[in-house]
């Protein structure tokens, strides 16, 4: 089998990366190695990748760089596409942690090297793909401007309490949403999209999500006064469906529609749409995940799942 690594160049000279891919190396396993130098790199690697007939593509990084492997996968015949590893080694590693791929750099590339694969969704904004998250309005903003002691000491309350600041200066997202069995023209000031559930360094932002349920979970919050803060803190902590200001939605796909250009971060990497349809692509990528990953229902795919792209 052959398996290469995508590796961030950041990364590249860490001690234990070094010693770990050494260690693998030893025991047999073909590890190749390439490394980014500017962006887009990623993305054409991950294509030569597949060319090359490479089973497996560890990219080790961040979201941003796990994105870029994918969006490079995502352009490959389904019959050709390599399988996907993650070696977390950015900052937040949202969709890695979410999933329990292990920290320590060995036990993560023995993961990728030994683990069994499993068909997963994927996420797409018009021609772009995502693996965990796309979140929207300023909720990039809340997720940047949330001290880290804060997330230590109020864990996901401090996305629900910064945002209820942040939401005072900031001017709601005016426009038209669009779902399956609903339409909505109310202002928001904040959503996500999510494959996966955490954004912004261990936020739930789609708490009820799994990769491989063929849906997508929006989580939408319309704008509210000061006096409605509680309320809204108690709609987030619920997520009972449809309340006042809080609305949590598990749907094949969502169209957003606005005269101003809506900013949107795709698993953390910056975007920006006037108009954007995001839909699931239902088992169209091989993941690499422990056997007891939580981001997987145990349901079996029906071969009709397996949609090409």
């Amino acid at each position: 089998m052959k398996i290469r690594l995508i590796l961030n160049g950041k990364s590249a000279g860490k001690a234990d990366v070094r010693a770990a891919v050494q260690r693998l190396r030893e025991q047999g396993i073909p590890l190749e190695a390439r490394v980014t130098w500017e962006g887009g790199d990623a993305k054409r690697l991950a294509v030569e990748a597949c060319k090359d007939g490479v089973e497996r593509v560890i990219v080790g990084g961040g979201d941003g760089s796990a994105n870029e492997v994918l969006n490079g996968l995502m352009t490959v015949e389904p019959s050709s596409r390599a399988a996907l590893a993650i070696l977390p080694l950015g900052t937040a590693n949202d969709f890695a942690t979410s999933c329990g791929i292990p920290v320590e750099t060995l036990s993560a590339l023995k993961l990728a090297a030994f683990a069994a694969p499993v068909a997963v969704d994927v996420g797409r904004a018009n021609k772009k793909f995502f693996l965990n998250v796309a979140s929207g309005g300023f909720g990039a903003e809340v997720t940047a401007s949330t001290s880290p002691e804060m997330k230590r000491l109020l864990g996901g309350g401090a996305y629900s309490l910064m945002g209820a600041v942040m939401a005072l200066n900031f001017r709601p997202y005016e426009g038209r949403m669009v779902l399956p069995d609903k339409e909505d023209t109310s202002a928001a000031i904040v959503g996500a999209v999510g494959n996966g559930r955490t954004a912004g360094g261990g936020l739930q932002v789609a708490p009820l999500a799994y990769i491989d349920d063929g849906l997508l979970d929006v989580l939408v919050v319309n704008q509210f006064k000061i006096a409605d803060l509680g309320q809204v803190v108690e709609e987030l902590s619920n997520l009972s469906g449809a309340g006042e200001f809080v609305h949590y939605s598990q749907v094949p796909w969502i169209e957003l529609e606005s005269e101003q250009t809506l900013p949107i971060n795709l698993d953390g990497e910056p975007e920006g749409f006037k108009t954007v349809r995001f839909e699931v692509v239902p088992g169209a990528l091989k993941l690499i995940v422990p056997a007891d990953c939580p981001l997987l229902s145990g349901r079996e795919k029906l071969p009709s799942e397996n949609r090409d792209v």
